[in-house]
Order: structure tokens, then sequence, then C-alpha cells
């Protein structure tokens, strides 16, 4: 479960999640097996700071999603100011066998956007005249080293040596050309997608430096500002 000590409040109205970006919402999809999950949630709570958890549960799993504001935290001296950037994180527990899982996360249909990613780094970029938004997650690398750090099942760690020999994989990231991950009774994944913006004008690079955080990493900041926002004094 994500985030189980931080207080909610739940919605009456179960929206379909998303981010909304200078190119038109960022939305969230998740496939089990041949079944796509509905795009609105069973369940959708408000977390403090402007963020939103959402919630399906299935015979075979359960899924949340959250999303919310992130920092970076850029050094100054080398990166321009970002215009805003947010992040979700995907958790599904599997409380079944599941031999296909994807997750999606997509611009409208009319925005194109060329491939922008990196070692460990799935990444595209968008741009225009005023504005570049680059939206990043775990690529192959990187959710094979995420099961070290407890975000995904251990046995997928031996799954590295796929990554650099794509002519027997069928599993990644990139353009749903794959089959998706599997997972067994038990198992619990989490998977980070971040959206920075910032002016196009500002030629340092730093949407895409923006969009490298692990579950972990998102997690720990968001808990750090809660606790902190609890702990301040009232005002006045």
């Amino acid at each position: 479960m994500l985030l189980p000590t931080v207080p909610r409040t739940r919605l009456r109205s179960a929206d379909q999640p998303a981010i909304d970006t200078p190119f038109g919402p960022l939305t969230f999809t998740t496939t089990i097996g041949n079944t796509g999950l509905p795009l609105e949630p069973d369940e959708l709570f408000q977390l403090p700071g402007d963020r939103l958890l959402a919630r399906w549960v299935t015979p075979g799993a359960r899924v949340e999603l959250l999303l919310t504001p992130y920092d970076p935290e850029l050094d100054p001296e080398n990166w321009g100011p970002l215009t805003d950037c947010r992040a979700a994180v995907w958790r599904i527990d599997a409380l079944s066998p599941l031999v296909r899982v994807q997750f999606s996360a997509g611009l409208p249909e009319s925005v194109d956007g060329g491939y922008d990613g990196g070692q460990a780094l799935a990444a595209i970029t968008v741009e225009d005249e005023r504005t570049r938004l680059t939206i990043g997650g775990n690529d192959e690398e990187a959710i094979c080293c995420a099961a070290d750090a407890g975000e995904a099942p251990g046995r997928w760690a031996a799954l590295i040596n796929e990554v650099h020999d794509r002519s027997f994989s069928t599993w990644g990231v990139d353009y749903g050309h794959y089959h998706g991950m599997s997972l067994e009774a038990g198992d619990h994944c989490e998977l980070p997608v971040v959206a920075a913006w910032a002016p196009s004008a500002d030629e340092s690079a730093n949407t895409w430096y923006a969009v490298m955080p692990t579950p972990t990493v998102l997690l720990n900041q968001v808990t750090a500002e809660l606790e902190k926002r609890a702990g301040a004094p009232d005002a006045g």
C-alpha cells in the first residue's frame, strides 16, 4: 500500500486520474491479462498538498496510483528553473499469479514527442516555441535494479541480461512492443512516471534531469514534506 500512514479524504467523484501539462492531460492506464482497468478508479482519495491517490481492486490484484507534486531539487547553478514538475507512482500488489501486466502513460494522440531516454531512463520530450516537456520513468535496466531496492520482485534482478539482448526479450519499456510483466501471488511492484516542463528557451536540459527519481525517492519526499507540515506551528 502506498503511504499507509498519510491522512486522506475519500472523494465522491472518482474521475480518471491525470496530470495536467501544457500539451494536454497525461493519463494513465493499466492492463491485467487482456483486460484494461476502468479509467475511473474504484476509490479516489485527496491527500494533503494537492495529491491524489487512486485505487483499483480486482480479484487478482490491487493497483494504486499516486499523483503528487515533485521537487527534483536541481542545482540552480547548473539548471534553469522548472515551470512545474509532477510525478506519479504506480503500485501493484498481486493477489494471485498475473501472467501479463502493462502500465501506460500518454499524452493526447495529437501530441508528437521524440524518444529522449538514456541509461536507466525511458523518456520522451515534446517541445514547441514556448515550452519543453519531458516525461520519464524506469527503463528495463532500472526496473531490474529496482528489485534490489525492494521496489520490484527480487527475481527480476536476474533479467538484467535480457536488457542487453533484445533478440529473446518479451518484456520491456517503449511504445508497447512487449507483452508486459508477470507477477506471482504476493509480489508487488512500484514504477514512477515524472513530467517536468520549462521554457523551451532554457537549454540547460533541466526537464531531462528532473525525471529520474525512483519510487522510493518520490515517496520519501512526500513523507518528509507531510511530516514537516504536521510539525509546523499553527499560524497566528
